[in-house]
């Protein structure tokens, strides 16, 4: 009896360890099937861009150029989102073989340039025989510019204008200048890309951070009341966009010019 009941006893504990054995990497299994899932998830998100700039495209062909804001200004969301996301996730690391930056770079080129581009050219904005020129010079700066490795610098700086078309094309009809003056300042812009000059990226550039980030909240919010009301907006939200967008670009030479004259 006793030896019955010993091996009964021995038999559960094999049947335990066995299903131990097997439970485990079953597990383990689910757990990476979720995490890669999941970080393909975020690839999804970043990829769902360029479906809002073939939406902005579609608006802007219509001339419904408010349309083609509203649905760049959701892709914009979208790049401030996805990569927090893809570092809190290590989507580099779950995915080696799937390119974030890749893949950021290409969508970025659609809502950044591309579309943007198009609304400059067809906008109506240039001097009408210049206009195809200055769209094609957009397109093609602003692709060698994003072939660039030289793009930012280490201190979170970005090596000439950083291709901020769909920016550009805001103003463009939130000032709404006379043609030859739009068409001087998109060629000015085209020529900046290339010049040795930084511009800061608010969101990271250590020096005066939480003042770069409640300015570029602020921006967004006033363009965003911009944009809802067809720019038809008082002078005081002009004038502050206009601000703030000189800061932006202008912030950092001006300090380092200061620097040098104090020293």
């Amino acid at each position: 009896m006793h030896s019955r009941r010993a091996w009964r006893k021995c038999k559960s504990m094999r049947n335990l360890l066995a299903s131990g054995m097997t439970d485990g990497p079953e597990d383990s299994q689910t757990v990476t099937r979720v995490v890669r899932v999941r970080a393909f998830a975020v690839h999804i998100l970043t990829a769902l861009g360029a479906g809002l700039a073939l939406m902005a495209l579609l608006e802007a062909v219509r001339g419904h150029w408010q349309g083609m804001f509203v649905w760049l200004g959701l892709a914009l969301v979208i790049d401030a989102l996805d990569g927090p996301l893809a570092r809190w996730l290590k989507v580099g690391e779950v995915l080696p073989n799937w390119s974030g930056d890749t893949l950021d770079l290409v969508v970025d080129f659609t809502t950044y340039v591309f579309v943007p581009a198009y609304a400059i050219a067809a906008s109506g904005f240039l001097v009408p025989h210049f206009a195809p020129f200055l769209g094609i010079a957009v397109v093609v700066s602003g692709a060698l510019y994003f072939a660039d490795l030289r793009m930012k610098t280490d201190d979170n700086h970005f090596r000439g204008f950083p291709t901020l078309w769909n920016v550009a094309a805001f103003y463009l009809f939130l000032l709404r200048p006379t043609p030859w003056i739009a068409s001087l300042a998109i060629t000015l812009l085209v020529a900046a890309t290339f010049l040795p000059i930084r511009v800061m990226h608010p969101l990271r550039v250590e020096r005066f951070r939480l003042f770069n980030i409640a300015l570029v909240f602020a921006g967004c919010g006033l363009g965003a009341v911009a944009v809802l009301r067809n720019f038809e907006v008082p002078a005081a939200i002009t004038i502050a966009l206009c601000v703030i967008a000189a800061y932006v670009m202008l912030s950092d030479p001006i300090i380092r010019l200061i620097g040098k004259v104090r020293s």
